[in-house]
């Protein structure tokens, strides 16, 4: 149920996303280290195991079997299998690239989500817009520097993750209208850990010691409180006021890829995410301007 739109329920909102993308940080630095150490699919099944067992557990009781009952399951389904592959590629990339580089590359979201909402929900886009668009594009090309000695691979690994997570966004945004928050985050999860179960328990390496068991949880119990402090979020605040919070995520990640690898990002990276950020944020507030205006 969403709450009345008060300044105090926008900082609670605020306070709630900020969390979010500090628990989405750790969650990546937790994986990183793992995919260092263990096969990346054994990682990527064990934090949705770990999801699904933490926000079933936080939960169930409260919604019993409103967690399962939706009105459209084939687009659960859908959003599952895309939450899989995400998690999949951003893993794997994680492997060769520093976090601040994955975390650069998912800021091209908005622009995406823009694009993709012109061409497949003929929204329209004005002048303005699609300079944003373009410029933003221009950022992400620096931070991949295609033809270059700095360019990896891997960096397209995190392209194809960030294309995915705006159809991603724009599927959870049709489902919001119809089926529970709570429902939506919890069958996502639950449909990815069984279509990984095979290939994870074929894969399976158990972990050495239990600084990667505690690593383990550590990515079950962060994606899922991130993920349903995200729904709670949008509770108490509208989108639009939420969405620039977005890019405190780039600071997390450029801490802790330091702080626990030594990474420190060139100055492409640096430069580019800066250029991704500014257009992100151009688009959102046009996107503010125009709710308000409605």
């Amino acid at each position: 149920m969403l709450k009345d739109d008060t300044a105090r329920n926008r900082l609670l909102g605020i306070g709630l996303v900020s969390i979010t993308f500090l628990c989405f940080a750790v969650l990546d630095t937790s994986a990183k280290w793992l995919v260092l150490r263990l096969p990346v699919i054994e990682v990527v099944w064990l934090r949705f195991v770990g999801h699904v067992l933490f926000t079933g557990l936080l939960l169930a009781p409260r919604h019993g079997r409103g967690l399962v009952l939706v009105a459209h399951p084939w687009l659960q389904l859908l959003r599952g299998l895309m939450l899989f592959a995400m998690t999949a590629l951003n893993f794997w990339a994680l492997q060769y690239l520093q976090l601040a580089e994955t975390g650069a590359i998912q800021f091209a979201v908005p622009l995406l989500i823009a694009l993709f909402g012109a061409w497949l929900l003929g929204e329209r886009l004005d002048l303005g817009r699609w300079l944003a668009i373009g410029t933003g594009f221009a950022g992400v090309l620096l931070i991949v520097r295609p033809g270059t000695q700095g360019f990896h691979p891997a960096i397209l690994l995190a392209v194809g993750n960030a294309v995915l997570y705006a159809l991603f966004n724009l599927l959870t945004r049709r489902l919001a209208a119809t089926d529970r928050p709570e429902a939506t985050q919890f069958l996502s999860a639950l449909t990815a850990a069984c279509l990984l179960a095979p290939f994870g328990i074929a894969l399976w390496r158990t972990p050495a010691n239990a600084t990667e068991w505690c690593l383990i949880a550590v990515t079950g119990i962060f994606g899922g409180l991130g993920h349903w402090l995200l729904a709670a979020a949008h509770r108490f605040a509208p989108a639009t006021v939420l969405a620039p919070f977005l890019y405190q995520q780039i600071v997390w990640m450029t801490l802790l890829g330091w702080w626990v690898f030594g990474d420190v990002p060139g100055w492409p990276v640096v430069l580019g995410t800066g250029v991704v950020v500014a257009s992100g944020l151009y688009l959102i507030a046009r996107e503010r301007a125009g709710a308000t205006l409605r």
